[in-house]
Protein backbone atom coordinates (compact mmCIF):
# COMPACT_ATOMS: atom_id res chain seq x y z
CA UNK A 1 0.00 0.00 0.00
CA UNK A 2 1.45 3.26 -0.90
CA UNK A 3 0.34 6.40 2.28
CA UNK A 4 -0.48 9.68 0.93
CA UNK A 5 0.59 12.56 3.94
CA UNK A 6 -2.26 15.05 3.88
CA UNK A 7 -4.80 15.48 6.55
CA UNK A 8 -8.20 14.28 6.33
CA UNK A 9 -10.93 16.38 5.58
CA UNK A 10 -8.18 19.06 4.13
CA UNK A 11 -8.55 20.29 0.45
CA UNK A 12 -5.26 18.55 -0.37
CA UNK A 13 -7.25 15.24 1.01
CA UNK A 14 -9.97 15.90 -1.19
CA UNK A 15 -7.73 16.37 -3.89
CA UNK A 16 -5.81 13.25 -3.31
CA UNK A 17 -9.06 11.19 -3.69
CA UNK A 18 -9.98 13.07 -6.48
CA UNK A 19 -10.96 10.53 -9.07
CA UNK A 20 -11.00 6.92 -7.34
CA UNK A 21 -13.06 4.61 -5.97
CA UNK A 22 -12.51 5.12 -2.22
CA UNK A 23 -13.54 2.45 0.69
CA UNK A 24 -16.55 5.36 1.99
CA UNK A 25 -18.17 4.74 -1.12
CA UNK A 26 -17.66 0.91 -1.93
CA UNK A 27 -21.50 0.57 -1.04
CA UNK A 28 -22.32 2.57 -4.35
CA UNK A 29 -20.60 -0.46 -5.74
CA UNK A 30 -21.72 -3.69 -4.13
CA UNK A 31 -24.32 -3.74 -1.99
CA UNK A 32 -23.87 -4.60 1.58
CA UNK A 33 -25.91 -7.55 2.52
CA UNK A 34 -25.67 -9.68 -0.96
CA UNK A 35 -22.50 -8.66 -2.30
CA UNK A 36 -24.03 -7.69 -5.66
CA UNK A 37 -23.21 -4.92 -7.88
CA UNK A 38 -25.11 -1.94 -6.64
CA UNK A 39 -27.83 -0.67 -8.87
CA UNK A 40 -25.80 3.26 -8.25
CA UNK A 41 -22.51 1.77 -9.86
CA UNK A 42 -22.77 3.95 -12.79
CA UNK A 43 -23.77 6.98 -11.33
CA UNK A 44 -20.84 6.78 -9.03
CA UNK A 45 -18.89 6.02 -11.95
CA UNK A 46 -19.73 8.97 -14.12
CA UNK A 47 -18.50 11.15 -11.35
CA UNK A 48 -15.35 9.76 -10.51
CA UNK A 49 -14.94 10.63 -14.72
CA UNK A 50 -16.09 13.79 -14.21
CA UNK A 51 -13.29 14.08 -11.74
CA UNK A 52 -10.81 12.66 -13.64
CA UNK A 53 -11.62 15.45 -16.54
CA UNK A 54 -12.15 18.85 -14.09
CA UNK A 55 -8.80 17.25 -12.18
CA UNK A 56 -10.37 18.60 -8.85
CA UNK A 57 -12.98 16.67 -6.52
CA UNK A 58 -16.49 18.02 -7.95
CA UNK A 59 -18.11 17.76 -4.29
CA UNK A 60 -16.50 19.61 -1.15
CA UNK A 61 -16.34 17.92 2.20
CA UNK A 62 -19.71 18.84 3.57
CA UNK A 63 -19.60 19.50 7.30
CA UNK A 64 -22.28 19.44 9.53
CA UNK A 65 -22.91 20.50 13.06
CA UNK A 66 -22.27 16.59 14.34
CA UNK A 67 -19.29 15.85 11.94
CA UNK A 68 -17.47 19.29 13.58
CA UNK A 69 -18.35 17.79 17.02
CA UNK A 70 -16.65 14.70 15.68
CA UNK A 71 -13.73 16.55 14.78
CA UNK A 72 -13.25 18.37 17.88
CA UNK A 73 -14.22 15.47 20.13
CA UNK A 74 -11.88 13.31 17.99
CA UNK A 75 -8.41 13.93 20.16
CA UNK A 76 -10.31 12.94 22.96
CA UNK A 77 -11.61 9.72 21.77
CA UNK A 78 -8.30 8.64 20.80
CA UNK A 79 -6.79 9.23 24.31
CA UNK A 80 -9.74 7.13 25.39
CA UNK A 81 -8.40 4.27 23.25
CA UNK A 82 -4.74 4.40 23.58
CA UNK A 83 -5.28 4.67 27.15
CA UNK A 84 -7.49 1.57 27.58
CA UNK A 85 -5.32 -0.32 25.20
CA UNK A 86 -1.65 0.46 26.64
CA UNK A 87 -0.86 1.52 22.89
CA UNK A 88 -0.21 4.47 19.95
CA UNK A 89 -2.15 4.71 17.03
CA UNK A 90 -0.98 6.39 13.84
CA UNK A 91 -2.51 9.12 12.04
CA UNK A 92 -3.43 8.43 8.49
CA UNK A 93 -4.46 10.45 5.65
CA UNK A 94 -4.91 8.40 2.39
CA UNK A 95 -4.08 5.16 1.90
CA UNK A 96 -3.62 3.36 -1.59
CA UNK A 97 -3.18 0.54 -3.39
CA UNK A 98 0.75 0.07 -5.36
CA UNK A 99 -1.32 1.42 -8.67
CA UNK A 100 -3.53 4.27 -6.70
CA UNK A 101 -6.22 2.94 -8.40
CA UNK A 102 -8.30 2.43 -5.32
CA UNK A 103 -7.86 3.99 -1.94
CA UNK A 104 -8.97 3.96 1.91
CA UNK A 105 -8.90 6.71 4.34
CA UNK A 106 -9.02 4.69 8.14
CA UNK A 107 -9.06 7.44 10.94
CA UNK A 108 -6.14 5.38 12.43
CA UNK A 109 -3.34 2.39 12.17
CA UNK A 110 -3.04 -0.23 14.75
CA UNK A 111 0.28 -2.24 15.33
CA UNK A 112 0.71 -4.15 12.47
CA UNK A 113 -2.84 -5.70 12.51
CA UNK A 114 -5.58 -3.09 13.23
CA UNK A 115 -7.02 -0.10 12.23
CA UNK A 116 -9.48 2.16 14.17
CA UNK A 117 -12.48 4.42 13.17
CA UNK A 118 -13.58 7.16 15.50
CA UNK A 119 -17.67 7.90 15.44
CA UNK A 120 -18.70 10.97 17.73
CA UNK A 121 -22.37 10.40 16.54
CA UNK A 122 -25.86 11.62 18.53
CA UNK A 123 -26.61 10.29 21.58
CA UNK A 124 -29.71 7.98 19.90
CA UNK A 125 -27.04 6.56 17.09
CA UNK A 126 -24.38 6.18 19.99
CA UNK A 127 -27.10 4.14 22.00
CA UNK A 128 -28.02 2.11 19.29
CA UNK A 129 -23.90 1.23 19.07
CA UNK A 130 -23.70 0.40 22.29
CA UNK A 131 -26.70 -1.64 22.56
CA UNK A 132 -26.12 -3.66 19.76
CA UNK A 133 -23.10 -3.68 19.69
CA UNK A 134 -22.55 -4.01 16.43
CA UNK A 135 -22.36 -1.42 12.98
CA UNK A 136 -25.12 -2.52 10.92
CA UNK A 137 -24.81 -4.29 7.59
CA UNK A 138 -24.39 -0.76 5.94
CA UNK A 139 -21.11 -0.32 7.31
CA UNK A 140 -19.69 -3.27 6.05
CA UNK A 141 -18.50 -2.54 2.17
CA UNK A 142 -16.46 0.46 3.82
CA UNK A 143 -15.09 -1.86 7.26
CA UNK A 144 -13.75 -4.64 4.92
CA UNK A 145 -12.83 -2.47 2.30
CA UNK A 146 -10.44 -0.55 4.46
CA UNK A 147 -9.17 -4.23 5.38
CA UNK A 148 -8.81 -5.01 1.80
CA UNK A 149 -6.63 -1.65 1.15
CA UNK A 150 -4.61 -1.78 3.70
CA UNK A 151 -4.09 -5.45 4.06
CA UNK A 152 -5.22 -5.19 7.90
CA UNK A 153 -6.71 -8.16 9.93
CA UNK A 154 -9.32 -6.03 11.90
CA UNK A 155 -10.72 -2.73 12.92
CA UNK A 156 -12.05 -1.50 15.85
CA UNK A 157 -14.60 1.09 15.73
CA UNK A 158 -15.35 3.61 19.08
CA UNK A 159 -17.95 5.50 19.44
CA UNK A 160 -17.43 8.22 21.96
CA UNK A 161 -19.91 10.43 24.07
CA UNK A 162 -18.33 12.24 26.95
CA UNK A 163 -21.54 11.80 28.94
CA UNK A 164 -22.47 7.84 28.23
CA UNK A 165 -20.62 4.80 28.41
CA UNK A 166 -17.85 4.34 25.29
CA UNK A 167 -19.39 1.40 22.37
CA UNK A 168 -15.98 -0.35 21.12
CA UNK A 169 -16.69 -2.98 18.68
CA UNK A 170 -13.76 -4.47 16.82
CA UNK A 171 -14.95 -5.97 13.31
CA UNK A 172 -12.77 -9.27 11.90
CA UNK A 173 -11.34 -9.41 8.41
CA UNK A 174 -13.64 -11.62 6.36
CA UNK A 175 -11.88 -12.82 3.36
CA UNK A 176 -14.98 -14.25 1.80
CA UNK A 177 -16.60 -10.86 1.56
CA UNK A 178 -13.72 -9.26 0.32
CA UNK A 179 -13.44 -12.05 -2.33
CA UNK A 180 -16.59 -10.38 -3.46
CA UNK A 181 -16.07 -7.06 -3.22
CA UNK A 182 -12.48 -7.26 -4.93
CA UNK A 183 -13.62 -8.65 -7.44
CA UNK A 184 -16.54 -5.58 -7.98
CA UNK A 185 -14.05 -2.88 -7.08
CA UNK A 186 -11.37 -3.94 -9.65
CA UNK A 187 -13.80 -4.91 -12.20
CA UNK A 188 -15.47 -1.12 -11.61
CA UNK A 189 -12.09 0.45 -11.34
CA UNK A 190 -11.46 -1.46 -14.77
CA UNK A 191 -14.50 0.13 -16.29
CA UNK A 192 -13.63 3.26 -14.98
CA UNK A 193 -10.02 2.94 -16.38
CA UNK A 194 -11.46 2.56 -20.19
CA UNK A 195 -14.04 5.12 -20.00
CA UNK A 196 -10.66 7.75 -18.58
CA UNK A 197 -9.10 6.57 -21.64
CA UNK A 198 -12.26 7.21 -24.02
CA UNK A 199 -12.80 10.79 -22.45
CA UNK A 200 -8.47 11.04 -22.78
CA UNK A 201 -9.23 9.97 -27.28
CA UNK A 202 -11.80 12.48 -27.62
CA UNK A 203 -9.88 15.03 -25.98
CA UNK A 204 -12.19 15.95 -22.73
CA UNK A 205 -9.22 15.05 -20.84
CA UNK A 206 -5.86 17.50 -21.71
Amino acid sequence: MIVHDCIQGTTEWLSVRAGIPTASMFDQIITPKTGKLSTSSEGYMLRLLAERILKRPIEQQAFSGWMDRGSAMESDAVAFYEFQRSLDTVKVGFITNDAGTIGASPDRLVGDDGLLEIKCPSEAVHMGYLLHGSLGEKHRPQVQGQLWVTGRMWSDTLSYHPELPPALIRVERDDAYIAALSAAVEAFAGSLAEATEMARAKGWIK
